[in-house]
């Protein structure tokens, strides 16, 4: 049987320095998307929301949530870069750039910019600029990615490794460009379930989101269809039941966007995240397994042009099976058994 027209996907020795990936599938986002984000994972922000409550505060309409576009985008670039991926190892300069609102068509573009053959052989770590788009052109989200690939060939010759400097933190004064200008004064604390702004958070201060969600095998393999996302690691039971777990990953975005979820908890005016700094997948998560989540509020800072938003630096760590309060003082570095994620980003709220 051939298969010269089926897509095996691309292996470590495949990628190449400067290599442009123009990715297949441009996917038009609504509201039903949107419907089923929030039945995966229960957010509860009121900006994405209510149209109404997105309206009186500055946007046209309830975007879809920040996360959904970046689970889209990156849906669109397993194929091309992590079909064939051991696993995905960490985010970098993160952006939202546009607002997102159903009826808005996303499609992307990846960039190789670093390659480094790891010393097994076996695999490389593939460094992707990820960028995606709306109908009309405009780049709506970037954001660097590094990924373990497996090698096609082990006695395959590796490249010269090349591993880009990626900026510690995405600078605050980009980070307005992903939502319109605020109306903080509009801004109703009761419907969106907080009484708490931007003052009333310290540098320092840690929060535990206190509550728990159980995964389910139907919900990670409905997100993953959702974003269209193709990785064997995440769908193909027949063949994970060989590989090195026994079964099927959660989809990391999965845990990404249940931290978010659980932490409206003590974080419920946090509207808009702004930028990715940094994330890592610490620990694989399987179903069945117990996301809880805590936050560290690293940073603070102003918004260029944003007068009634300020941004906050937030460091969420998520574990599994372990509820937060089992650290003393939630300050478990993120090598703690059962942290499963520690994820760093630049989030708005108003003032």
């Amino acid at each position: 049987m051939t298969d010269s027209k089926t897509n095996q996907g691309n292996f470590f020795e495949d990628f190449r320095i400067g290599q442009v990936i123009r990715h297949s599938t441009p996917r038009t986002v609504t509201a039903g998307d949107q419907a089923l984000y929030t039945a995966l994972y229960g957010s509860r922000f009121a900006v994405q929301s209510s149209d109404e409550f997105a309206r009186a505060v500055g946007y046209a309409r309830a975007p879809l949530d920040d996360l959904l576009v970046f689970h889209v985008v990156f849906g669109k670039t397993v194929p091309d870069i992590s079909l064939n991926a051991v696993a995905n190892l960490g985010y970098a300069e993160g952006q939202f750039l546009k607002p997102v609102y159903p009826g808005d068509t996303l499609s992307a573009t990846s960039e190789v910019i670093g390659l480094k053959e790891n010393s097994n052989k076996k695999t490389g770590t593939v460094y992707v600029r990820s960028t995606g788009f709306n109908q009309a052109g405009e780049p709506v989200l970037s954001y660097v990615r590094w990924v373990m690939v497996r090698k096609r060939d082990e006695a395959a010759p590796a490249p010269k490794a090349q591993v880009p400097e990626l900026a510690p933190a995405v600078s605050p004064d980009v980070l307005g460009a992903g939502c319109p200008k605020i109306a903080g004064k509009l801004w109703d604390d009761a419907l969106a379930g907080s009484a708490h702004r931007f003052k009333d958070y310290e540098v320092g201060e840690r929060i535990d989101h206190v509550d728990g969600m159980t995964v389910e095998e139907a919900e990670h393999m409905l997100a993953t269809r959702l974003y269209q996302n193709t990785a064997k690691v995440h769908f193909n039971q027949f063949s994970e039941a060989k590989g090195r777990f026994g079964r099927r990953l959660i989809y990391g975005g999965h845990v990404i966007s249940l931290a978010r979820a659980l932490s409206f908890n003590g974080l419920g005016n946090v509207f808009h995240v702004a930028g990715i700094n940094g994330g890592r997948h610490v620990a694989p998560l399987f179903a069945g397994g117990t996301v809880f989540a805590w936050s560290e509020i690293i940073a603070a800072a102003d918004v260029p042009a944003q007068s009634d938003v300020g941004a906050l630096r937030i460091r969420t760590r998520a574990t599994r099976d372990l509820p937060c309060g089992d650290f003393p003082e939630k300050d478990a570095t993120a090598e703690e058994p059962g942290v499963i994620l520690d994820f760093d980003y630049w989030a708005l709220i108003p003032r």
